[in-house]
C-alpha cells in the first residue's frame, strides 16, 4: 500500500514497547480496515487523527504486542 501523500509505501513501525503500528493519510483508513478484515488481522485505530502545519489529517492503525509483522506487511503490500 502507498501512502498517498509522501509515495512511499506505508511501513510497519516496530518502534516503542506498546506494539507495531502504521501511520497513514484518514483518507485510507476504510480500505485499509477492509485488508486487514479480509486476512484477519487484529487492530484498532485510534480515536484522533493529526494534522500538522494544514497537511492532511494522518491516522494510526495499533496492532499490539505480539503481532505478526511479517502478515501485516504481506497484507499491506498486496494492494497499491
Amino acid at each position: 500500500m502507498i501512502d498517498t501523500i509522501t509515495r512511499k509505501p506505508i511501513s510497519v513501525s516496530t518502534e516503542g514497547t506498546a506494539g507495531p503500528y502504521i501511520r497513514l493519510p484518514f483518507s485510507r483508513v476504510a480500505e485499509t480496515r477492509q485488508l486487514l478484515d479480509k486476512n484477519g488481522i487484529r487492530y484498532w485505530v485510534d480515536e484522533h487523527v493529526i494534522s500538522l502545519n494544514g497537511s492532511p489529517e494522518m491516522a494510526v492503525v495499533n496492532f499490539g504486542r505480539g503481532a505478526d509483522v511479517a502478515a501485516i506487511r504481506a497484507a499491506l503490500d498486496s494492494i497499491p
